[in-house]
């Protein structure tokens, strides 16, 4: 992959699935990485497990903004700079409405949006000031798609992809570019956080199905090649489907 080795990475969420994929992944393309996530028993792992990677990790949960904040100095003050901020943790438990599962829905506000706005909040001023820089987030099938069950996890993916392209559009003179990858079902673990069981199973069965479920290194392989392009190439959405999946 071109145009990756040497960057300044920061993962947030890096501790399975997605994130750690792409955290392996972009370390192969020998970039500078910052990883973060809750879990400092997997970020400690995953670090040694890539021996010749140039990476740091930080614990840092996304809805505190003092923690975020403290992953991107690190990196600055390690590198010097961050040339891109990877927005990945979220959350899904989903439900339907009539259930008013008040608490998730709240998690779900929190780390869903309001973790990618603490996430650009902490980057955004140095990435002014560099007059580069790209800032990327998963977002989901789920904020281009409403489906039963899941209004208010389709609602958090919807005001991210809202987000971002309205921070597309404020920082394009700053040469700052946006980028959300949208994926379809990938066999991770964040069916886990689906607190109806019925849902639980149902996504984790049909996510780890052979021919339906994406794996999450599909989805690296996504960030990667948006990271890749030159920064006069703006990729502002990568939408990517199992090919046998309905939504």
């Amino acid at each position: 992959m071109t145009n990756i080795q040497g960057k300044v990475v920061i993962i947030m969420g890096a501790s399975s699935g997605i994130g750690e994929a792409t955290t392996k992944k972009l370390a192969q393309e020998g970039a500078k990485l910052v990883i973060a996530a809750r879990r400092e028993d997997r970020l400690k792992a995953l670090v040694q497990s890539l021996p010749n990677a140039e990476i740091s990790y930080a614990v840092a949960d996304v809805t505190n903004k003092e923690e975020v904040r403290a992953v991107v100095n690190l990196a600055v003050e390690k590198y010097g700079r961050v040339d891109v901020l990877y927005n990945n943790a979220g959350v899904m438990p989903t439900a339907p409405l009539s259930e008013t599962r008040f608490d998730e829905w709240r998690q779900m506000l929190d780390i869903n949006i309001m973790g990618v706005l603490n996430g650009i909040a902490a980057v955004l001023p140095i990435m002014k000031k560099q007059q580069s820089g790209q800032i990327i987030a998963t977002d989901s099938i789920a904020g281009h798609v409403v489906y039963p069950g899941s209004a208010v996890y389709c609602g958090t993916k919807f005001a991210v992809r809202a987000i971002m392209e309205g921070l597309r559009q404020e920082e394009r003179e700053n040469n700052i570019r946006s980028t959300i990858v949208s994926p379809g079902l990938v066999d991770t673990e964040l069916y886990t956080t689906i607190n109806d069981p019925a849902n639980r199973e149902w996504v984790k069965n049909n996510a780890k199905i052979e021919g339906v479920g994406l794996s999450p290194s599909d989805i690296a392989d996504a960030v990667a090649y948006a990271i890749s392009t030159p920064e006069t190439v703006a990729v502002s959405e990568i939408m990517i489907r199992p090919t046998k999946q309905v939504i």
